[in-house]
């Protein structure tokens, strides 16, 4: 472990006062940061950014990542965890190129970033030096959901703060360049500033639910597919609320990036497949979808062709995001705010009566322990890992091969339970589990990893023991990359690929000054599970746990 640990305390709520005069553009700029409680600032710091970073006031925090894929990791995470955008300071081009893969999973998870990205000095940007960053503003393409390189250096504290707002209303990354020189020019008093703050509308539009309730009214056996703009507690709430008026099953869409709806509610049906054969087939004897919170339909492989679900099928969409409204195979989607939306429809909505009097799905049982010689299987791991949880701890998923079974066997209760990657890119989970612990500290949280996912940003481990983050990340080590393994099965064909069965992620989280364990037997299994999960609320101190699991 390492001997220095820095104990993460969440910063002060930001002040309501309007910015005074300022000596320099940096001046201005933390007075900004201040007012939309931007505060903690997640970075991995280069030339081109010590200019703002060098003597940060008292009330900053500078939490460091070895890596930017880290850094913007951790920073989604706890963007997530406290629904605000959180601050993220980048290095040029090579800072920036590295974060893009985490940009992009921000993006896809509605993870609200304010990303301020160095730059060589505007008085010889023009010659090219060393570490100039070409056309920066533009590096990340379409992810950022608001990009900026400021006309002047007196209008970096207003680019500043209108990206908090553009972060906030996305629920996306916003980024802003800002040339390393600008930072000591003076101020202006008068330059432009977005509004301190802003007020959205929160009631959805009457008629338009009254459409929605006439089209779903129509049909016979409605049911309901689920996405992660739900999870919230109000959204919880309305999405009940919704199921139960219909009386209609609930189902959560295929790769969800959180979970929509509570797991242990008798209506929950249990997660879509993404086959378009098979979502059919699931849906077949529904004759009208609600689609709550996301788009109809996500799909993944063409598979084969033909449209996701039978037809004839009438299908609705609900959801806070005109991207996904728009990219829906629906006959009717209505854009407005999911849990005044929910409220308003439950109340024009024709009650049916239809009560389930048990779950419509079953969990599996535990497996027996494996016999002599066997290796552990992941339902060994998330079995014994299901049994130990309190209702309201966090799961962080990363494990493709093994996250149906994880999906199977441990129902999410608790809004904002279950958090993954939302892109398929690998490297969201190991810094993510350790930024919404940072944001969430008083509830435990657990990151199930593969090993192939875990090597993608390993030097998360090292912040997490640097700032005493209680995060327990469990590795499922089966020395390969199984889920592409197994599409390269189902082809036919031989992988190209090696595995990577010496791997030693425990050597390396020491090498990190992180606490790590292996685990082989059933028995060390169930020890280390009753050691590291036993008050999960309480670790300050977080743990790498590698289980050796059979494919």
């Amino acid at each position: 472990m390492s001997s220095t640990i820095e104990r993460f305390s969440p910063p002060a709520p930001p002040g309501g006062a309007a910015p005074g005069p300022h000596a320099t553009v940096r001046d201005a700029a933390l007075e900004v940061m201040r007012r939309h409680g931007l505060t903690t600032i997640f970075g991995n710091p280069g030339s081109t950014e010590v200019a703002f970073l060098v003597d940060l006031p008292e009330d900053f925090r500078f939490v460091l990542g070895l890596h930017e894929g880290s850094v913007v990791g951790m920073a989604s995470g706890y963007a997530l965890a406290r629904g605000e955008p959180s601050f993220v300071n980048l290095h040029t081009a090579p800072g920036l190129g590295n974060a893009i893969n985490a940009i992009a999973n921000a993006r896809d998870s509605r993870a609200p970033l304010v990303v301020v990205v160095g730059q060589q000095d505007r008085r010889q940007l023009v010659l090219e030096p060393f570490l100039s960053g070409r056309a920066l503003e533009r590096v990340a393409g379409e992810y950022p959901v608001w990009s900026s390189l400021p006309v002047r250096p007196q209008d970096v504290p207003g680019a500043i703060a209108r990206a908090y707002h553009e972060a906030k209303a996305a629920m996306g990354p916003a980024l802003v360049v800002v040339p390393m020189g600008d930072w000591a020019e003076p101020a202006e008093p008068l330059a432009p500033l977005p509004p301190a703050r802003v007020s959205r509308a929160m009631a959805a539009d009457a008629v338009a639910l009254a459409e929605l309730a006439e089209l779903l009214d129509a049909v016979q056996r409605p049911a309901i597919v689920v996405g992660g703009a739900t999870d919230t507690p109000e959204g919880w709430a309305g999405a009940v609320a919704v199921a139960e008026r219909l009386g209609a099953p609930v189902w959560q869409e295929p790769f969800c990036r959180r979970a929509g709806f509570p797991q242990d509610h008798p209506l929950f049906a249990g997660q879509l497949p993404w086959q378009r054969r098979l979502l059919r087939e699931t849906l077949a004897g529904h004759d009208g979808l609600l689609v709550l919170g996301t788009s109809a339909f996500k799909l993944y492989l063409l598979d084969e062709p033909g449209p996701p679900v039978a037809p004839g099928t009438r299908v609705a969409v609900l959801t806070d995001d005109p991207a996904e409204a728009h990219r829906s195979l629906a006959e009717l989607a209505v854009v407005a705010p999911l849990a005044s939306a929910c409220e308003g429809l439950v109340r024009v909505l024709r009650a049916r009566d239809r009560t389930p009097s048990a779950p419509l799905r079953a969990r599996p049982p535990a497996p027996p322990p494996p016999a002599a010689g066997e290796p552990l299987r992941p339902g060994h791991v998330l079995a014994a890992l299901a049994e130990r949880l309190e209702p309201d701890t966090v799961i962080v998923e990363e494990s493709p091969s093994s996250r149906p079974e994880l999906l199977a066997r441990i129902p999410i209760r608790t809004p904002l339970g279950f958090v993954t990657c939302a892109n398929g890119g690998l490297g969201f989970g190991l810094p993510g589990a350790v930024g919404v612990r940072l944001g969430l500290p008083d509830r435990g949280v657990v990151a199930v990893l593969g090993d192939g996912a875990a090597t993608y940003t390993i030097q998360g481990v090292w912040s997490a023991a640097r700032y005493g983050v209680g995060v327990v990340w469990i590795v499922m080590a089966n020395g390969a990359y199984e889920a592409m393994d197994a599409q390269a099965r189902q082809r036919g064909g031989r992988a190209p690929w090696p595995g990577f069965g010496e791997l030693d992620l425990c050597q390396v989280a020491r090498g990190f000054g992180c606490s790590a364990v292996h685990v082989e037997t059933h028995e060390q299994l169930l020890q280390t599970f009753d050691e590291v999960l036993a008050d999960l609320r309480g670790r300050r101190e977080p743990v790498l746990v590698e289980v050796a699991v059979g494919v």
